[in-house]
């Protein structure tokens, strides 16, 4: 008898790396770790020997970035110019191709959960998807028909130009951009910067989620403004649902009335997948595709 076909995941995150496997036939997660992100070679290294502890057939990634998606690219696969310390040039495709010898797909982690909430929302061809994660660093990805968008290069959401909340006098985290961007104003690690005090241990009533808030609504406007998607999800771990209100207030009030939006209750939402899995749902179909 044939033994049943299992696929894995790696969500690639600036803190920890998710990895997971599936079983086919039953859709059920077989195995499951966390995997401190450190340097490259021991964080690649740790969670190709889960793999070779659990084997797969084929592997699925969603990663930080930038990454290099373009297959006629001597760099495909790679990390390119991260604000992750040491991880720029870090070759990801190649390396578990070479440890595991299955197939391997990647792709970057916003893309994943946006390819999980696809699937997790059934599949509507109908509809395109946006999908933001608001974490240790802020990053987005669009699903239409099935396909991401961006062919030969990814999005870099994160990094969009913003204009500052009135008083906030905040330096920036951004390596790249300082205070110009979505990432250096409204990313995890901005709590802490304006406040001395970790994100998770502050008051939820804290001017600082308004702040981000405020920024969050920005990018989710100019992405409206550009693509138009049905559904706009915004994950990871900085904001929650009573957040998303200020949001939707703000995207309101940058709308103006200018174009007609659906009920914002229902454009604007969290992840239809528990607990952040979305970008692990993702890699698992995507996975799947290269056994086809």
């Amino acid at each position: 008898m044939a033994k049943n076909k299992r696929v894995g995941s790696i969500e690639a995150g600036g803190t920890k790396f998710i990895v997971a496997v599936q079983d086919i036939d039953s859709g059920e997660i077989v195995a499951k770790d966390r995997i401190s992100t450190e340097d490259p070679k021991k964080t690649l290294q740790d969670s190709a020997d889960f793999f070779k502890k659990n084997p797969i057939d084929a592997l699925g990634i969603g990663t930080f970035g930038p990454i290099d998606i373009n297959p006629n690219s001597r760099t495909f696969g790679y990390i390119l110019d991260t604000p992750k310390p040491g991880w720029s040039g870090t070759d990801f495709k190649d390396f578990f191709e070479r440890e595991l010898n299955i197939p391997v797909v990647i792709t970057t982690d916003v893309n994943a959960s946006c390819y999980g909430e696809y699937i997790a929302r059934g599949k509507d061809d109908t509809k395109s998807y946006f999908y933001v994660t608001i974490g240790t660093g802020v990053g987005a990805g669009i699903v239409q028909e099935g396909k991401f968008l961006g062919l030969n290069n990814h999005p870099e959401m994160g990094h969009m130009l913003i204009k500052r909340y009135p008083g906030d006098d905040y330096e920036g985290h951004c390596p790249f951009h300082g205070s110009n961007c979505v990432e250096g104003m409204a990313a995890g690690p901005t709590l802490e910067g304006r406040t001395g005090v970790p994100g998770e241990k502050l008051s939820r009533d804290n001017k600082v989620f308004t702040y981000v808030s405020y920024y969050v609504a920005q990018l989710l406007f100019n992405v409206y403004m550009a693509s138009r998607p049905d559904v706009m999800i915004v994950g990871g771990s900085v904001l929650n649902e009573d957040d998303l209100v200020k949001v939707r207030k703000y995207f309101d009030e940058f709308n103006n009335n200018y174009v007609a939006t659906p009920d914002l209750d229902k454009l604007i939402v969290t992840p239809a997948v528990a607990e952040n899995g979305s970008a692990t749902l993702g890699d698992f179909e995507l996975a799947k595709s290269a056994l086809n």
